[in-house]
């Protein structure tokens, strides 16, 4: 039996049954979003969808999974003044934002909009850190597609063959999420990104160690902001979660969390990385870190930087040396 949300569902079938509605106005919203609150926190299935979804480019739908309802927040009709309506919710700690890789998204959201993406449940850091605890060891690069995560039986067990016919399309016409009115298939496709993520986090939430919440929460704070560069490191945006009181009353020691950012000389990316690679994938291999760079979307010419502060402290030194052997 699958689960959507809090409410049972015996079949895909019936999970499609759930009612999407198109937003353009914020009064179309539930309360409990636009107004968040401590006496009614939530978790819900978020998702962007948009021309090119970066800094640079054009966020176009955010999809909004309820237990009960799915709401596609059209962007390209409603503009800022939708979003400006919907930014109390994105930055609530009282409301989980659950989300498939949120980099892109947080990006996009506070460049164009100022919008700090803050209390997020990331399902490909959790996937990560439960493989982790049950001993399976994944590559540096090995991360979990949002369609692989539906396709595991132990979250989902569903194929999503329409995700490749939308990514097809998207190649052959980019601007793809801009037409309107909605189609029934673009409808469709948005709702599909967001339907089972609620099922998928109470999955999750059930198989996460005390510890591995921790760095869930603190990960997917990282992972909001490592695209949103700016001069004041992040001073602006809400502070990293603290260690929890019973892992420390428990004698657990951690290490703190942080995030590095390096430029890289204009030009040498291609150095840093290496042929297909190696050279940041070998960093990548010494140290219990995550790097990434901006790749393609930007930004340009730096590398962000993850993990445990020892371990990113031993990155950067193996990557400002390699920058030393570029002069």
């Amino acid at each position: 039996m699958l689960q959507l949300g809090d409410k049972p569902v015996h079949d895909e079938s019936r999970s499609r049954m759930v009612p999407i509605h198109i937003v353009t106005n914020a009064s179309q919203l539930p309360i409990e979003f636009l107004e968040p609150s401590p006496q009614s926190q939530i978790a819900i299935g978020f998702d962007c969808e948009g021309v090119d979804l970066c800094r640079y480019g054009s966020l176009c739908i955010m999809q909004l999974a309820f237990p009960d309802a799915i709401y596609l927040v059209d962007v390209f009709e409603g503009g800022e003044v939708l979003i400006k309506a919907c930014k109390p919710a994105l930055e609530s700690n009282y409301i989980t934002k659950v989300i498939h890789d949120c980099k892109r998204d947080s990006e996009a959201l506070y460049f164009q909009f100022g919008v700090k993406l803050n209390n997020v449940v990331d399902t490909q850091i959790a996937y990560s850190l439960i493989e982790g605890q049950e001993g399976r060891k994944k590559s540096p690069d090995d991360y979990i597609s949002f369609v692989g995560l539906l396709a595991d039986p132990r979250y989902c067990g569903m194929s999503y063959l329409e995700k490749e016919e939308v990514r097809v399309l998207l190649r052959q016409d980019p601007k793809f999420w801009t037409y309107r009115p909605l189609s029934e298939l673009m409808v469709r496709a948005a709702a599909d990104d967001v339907r089972f993520l609620l099922y998928i986090y109470h999955q999750m939430m059930e198989k996460l160690s005390e510890r591995s919440l921790w760095y869930l929460a603190v990960r997917g704070a990282l992972y909001c902001r490592c695209f949103c560069v700016n001069s004041n490191d992040y001073a602006d945006w809400p502070p990293l979660p603290p260690f929890p009181d019973k892992l420390k009353s428990d004698g657990d020691v951690i290490e703190e969390e942080i995030l590095s950012v390096l430029d890289v000389p204009q030009g040498k990316m291609g150095r840093i990385i290496g042929k297909k690679g190696a050279t940041i994938l070998s960093i990548k291999e010494s140290c219990s870190a995550e790097i990434l760079i901006g790749g393609s979307k930007g930004p340009p010419d730096k590398v962000f930087v993850m993990g445990p502060v020892k371990q990113v402290r031993k990155a950067e030194a193996m990557l400002r040396g390699r920058l030393m052997d570029i002069y």
